[in-house]
């Protein structure tokens, strides 16, 4: 049975030669390649001699560098000047280019590749379940509470009727009396009593000019649909939002 060692600091030959250079702290767009191929082969040496399977790749780029490193050897060719018109210098190109693009393009994929896999670590701790029907869980003769409103329309009435309360509530020298959630449900079923059990949403919070009488309120509305002593129903899209007490 074969065994296969798997090198996890470096999974291929262009990220052991960022490697290298990022110890060595020079500039990935002017390699010192001498250098650079010395340590590259030492390494190489050393994972043959520890009897690895080193992988045809890290051999190839090897190759590579010593070519590299021998046309940066080679003596350059004359810059030759023709005094003509059309003046043009002959120039070689730095065999270092292909490999510095084939790097930087590397470590950016390197640094994606980290980033996704930060984000996935932080994802592992999460569990989401998708969501489910939970109305047959509900008795067949107990109606929605909220048939035809979601609780962002509940949310969008009570944020106006705070735009409209007042910013500052108005200091007094003595102290108001403060109304409990408690106390506020037994007001609004008094009231739904009164107006045959049923009440715009809008009119219950407009009659409040202080944001914390606002919110009691608001709150109260929660905790009788809580309850199932109120439900808040809409005929139509965008229309007011009605408070229908249960018979």
């Amino acid at each position: 049975m074969d065994i296969q060692v798997k090198l996890q600091a470096f999974e291929g030959p262009l990220d052991l030669l960022l490697h290298l250079i990022e110890r060595a702290e020079v500039d990935i767009h002017d390699i010192p390649i001498a250098e650079i191929t010395a340590q590259y082969l030492s390494y190489v040496e050393a994972m043959q001699e520890l009897q690895l399977d080193v992988a045809s790749e890290f051999l190839v780029m090897a190759s590579t560098l010593l070519a590299i490193k021998s046309k940066m050897l080679l003596p350059r060719p004359v810059e030759l000047t023709l005094e003509t018109d059309d003046q043009w210098q002959e120039e070689e190109e730095d065999p270092r280019i292909a490999l510095m693009e084939r790097l930087i393009e590397y470590k950016k994929f390197k640094q994606l590749a980290e980033e996704l896999k930060q984000r996935e670590e932080g994802r592992s701790h999460v569990y989401t379940r998708p969501p489910e029907n939970l109305t047959v869980y509900l008795p067949d003769d107990d109606p929605n509470p909220v048939e035809g409103i979601s609780l962002y329309d509940l949310l969008d009435a009570f944020t106006q009727a705070l735009a409209r309360a007042d910013e500052e509530e108005p200091q007094a020298s003595v102290q108001r009396d403060e109304v409990s959630v408690k106390e506020r449900v037994r007001e609004i079923e008094e009231e739904l009593r009164q107006k045959n059990g049923r009440l715009l949403f809008s009119s219950l919070l407009s009659r409040y000019r202080r944001r914390s009488e606002i919110i009691v309120t608001f709150l109260a509305v929660l905790e009788l649909m809580k309850a199932r002593r109120i439900r808040c129903v809409q005929d139509r899209l965008f229309s007011e939002i009605i408070i229908e007490m249960y018979v």
